[in-house]
């Protein structure tokens, strides 16, 4: 018997599992995990380790349907398997993204505790950050995720000024705060890294006195009258609620919804295929997914011999090893006329208040590697020589939605995922002028001209500037884009959770996870689904009232939320323990000494 019982082990769940018992340790809490714990394992320590993962145990190793605007090919989708779930595997960037997506987010379901304001306190909560440009008033600075700029973390790449100047000849202005929900311009990466090492979401959110069950699938979660009384397993346990208990669904954008659909929450015409009985017609669960799709470019250098890149020699610093190759994030909306016109492509006329149109929104994102990362994937051999660099763009707010639904009743078989990428005018138009955007800063400005020598193409493929056709560059883009690892929306709030997270047409189930995010954010999604330990206030409002639940009540409360939320508790605290770790073979990957992570 259980009061709270979690499904998913991944940030979500495990952010909401110790929030819980930490302000309220007499609650009895399980956590349920399908994977294994990866503590301990090498690879997941060392940021630049992550890649060894990929394929591993720890990979769902996802492949989608063949997506028709990307010349219907396959695209493979990395998703962690084990507790810690995407923290354990992602890139470490920390980007809260614009508060304009946050307040739209709040008025599509009619609750300002889902603004850029209402949100603040958890995103503030939630950090340590270290930047000593940025606004104070912005960031936390006791929380438990250390946050760092790539300056402050004493990295000086040897490009630095140069790319910093670059992004100025496409009037892209320097800000001090990617962070501070206004991100236009080109600032500092920062990153959730300490001292070069992961901070995995249970080693600063602990589990102590939560029962965490690992390499354990929920089947279905059980029901007696449309409302929750425990969950099965696929061993045929059941683990039972105890009455007035919660069943909180954390298993990410594709198991969220099969794990809906197997407990008989969705479209009856596909249930039915799989004959699962009925509890609630809920024909938007699985829909509405999003994503973000991403691009590589490959550049060789005019000058090498310098040490600018991973892969030379003379390419290292003793503070280098404290994050990835990058120093820069490039935030920025794209002109509004021709924007105007993909959308009504798209939709037909629409008025000068679309919410796409209003800002102006942030509908790139860019950034430039100091190596040569995934060419592979492209058809080309790019050597990690030090004479290359990486380009990156990413479409921040695509509209191309697509589904997840089942490929079977077996709930240890991966959902079938169809992203439907690029399937917009919209989107293609945005990723087109990121690739625009991209050649004229290389091969049009003179700096660029200086820096590079020429583009790595896959075979078959000429050179393209600025000037490009749609055609041609649509045919680029077709062939290399790919998802940046950020799906959400497959069980929307609004569609299938209200704003207090509680699935329509049942009793004591929740969904706190990316899966409840209605429209795509321009964020990397651990900054958002940190937030959701807002949930935790959810639950709190579900259980009687307990000194353990206003420990720290203060009249701060009443100044920074909606007044739904209170009372809040804030002023949480932890102390970092040291890790045990050996030093760290990043310093060497990164600095181009060593060829591979060591096993």
């Amino acid at each position: 018997m259980a009061e709270i019982i979690i499904v998913g082990g991944g940030l979500a769940g495990t952010v909401i599992a110790s929030r819980l018992h930490e302000r309220k340790p007499e609650l009895s809490i399980v956590l349920i995990e399908g994977g294994s714990d990866p503590t301990g394992n090498p690879h997941v320590i060392d940021p630049a380790g992550a890649a060894n993962l990929h394929f591993s145990e720890f990979d769902y190793n996802y492949t989608t349907t063949p997506q028709a605007h990307l010349d219907g090919k396959p695209k493979r989708n990395v998703g962690f398997k084990g507790l810690g779930g995407g923290t354990v595997m992602n890139s470490g960037g920390w980007i809260r993204g614009d508060a304009q997506d946050y307040d739209e987010w709040s008025r599509d379901v009619g609750d300002e505790r889902w603004s850029y304001a209402g949100l603040l306190p958890y995103f503030k909560r939630t950090e340590k950050h270290f930047d000593p440009t940025a606004d104070p008033s912005q960031h936390g600075h006791d929380g438990p995720v250390h946050t760092a700029s790539v300056t402050s973390s004493g990295r000086q790449y040897p490009l630095r000024h140069d790319v910093r100047k670059l992004w100025s000849h496409l009037g892209i202005p320097h800000i001090h705060d990617l962070n501070d929900g206004r991100p236009q311009g080109i600032s500092d990466l920062v990153e959730n890294w300490r001292d070069g090492k992961r901070q995995m979401v249970q080693s600063v959110y602990p589990l102590d006195g939560v029962q965490v069950l690992t390499e354990t699938v929920v089947k279905r979660v059980v029901f007696e009258e449309k409302t929750a009384v425990g969950v099965e397993l696929t061993n045929g346990q059941i683990i039972d609620l105890k009455k007035d208990g919660q069943v909180v669904l954390t298993a990410g954008a594709y198991r969220t919804p099969q794990v809906l659909m197997l407990s008989g929450i969705g479209d009856p015409d596909c249930l039915a295929q799989y004959d699962i009985p009925i509890t609630v017609e809920l024909s938007h669960v699985g829909q509405n997914l999003h994503d973000h799709l991403m691009m590589y470019r490959y550049w060789k250098l005019r000058h090498p011999e310098k040490g600018l890149a991973i892969g030379s020699p003379l390419f290292g610093g003793p503070n280098y090893e404290k994050g990835g190759p990058v120093d820069f994030l490039v935030r920025a909306p794209v002109s509004t006329a021709p924007l105007k016109s993909a959308i009504e492509k798209d939709e037909g006329p629409v008025s000068e208040n679309h919410d796409m149109l209003k800002g102006p929104r942030t509908h790139l994102e860019m950034l430039l590697m100091y190596f040569a990362f995934g060419a592979e994937a492209q058809g080309m051999q790019v050597p990690v020589d030090g004479a290359s660099v990486t380009t990156f763009f990413m479409g921040c707010l695509p509209t191309s939605r697509g589904s997840v639904s089942l490929a079977s009743s077996d709930a240890t078989e991966n959902p079938i995922i169809d992203p439907n990428y690029y399937a917009t005018e919209l989107d293609r138009h945005v990723m087109r002028e990121g690739f625009r955007m991209q050649s004229r800063l290389m091969l049009e400005t003179l700096e660029g001209k200086d820096l590079i020598e020429m583009e790595h193409t896959p075979p078959g493929f000429p050179v393209l500037g600025a000037n490009a056709t749609e055609e041609e560059i649509d045919a680029r883009i077709r062939l290399g884009a790919g998802t940046t690892y950020h799906p959400a929306g497959t069980a929307a709030m609004g569609k299938v959770v209200d704003s207090s997270l509680r699935v329509y047409g049942v009793n004591n189930l929740r969904v706190a996870d990316a899966s409840v995010i209605p429209k795509p954010l321009a964020a990397h999604y651990q900054v958002p689904v940190y937030g959701l330990q807002v949930a935790f206030h959810r639950l709190k409002a579900d259980h009687p009232a307990s000194p353990y639940w206003h420990s720290n009540f203060n009249s701060m409360t009443q100044d920074l939320v909606h007044p739904s939320m209170y009372p809040l508790v804030y002023g949480r605290t932890l102390g970092f323990q040291a890790e045990q770790v050996g030093v760290t073979d990043a310093v060497k990957h990164w600095a181009g000494k060593s060829n591979v992570i060591p096993k």
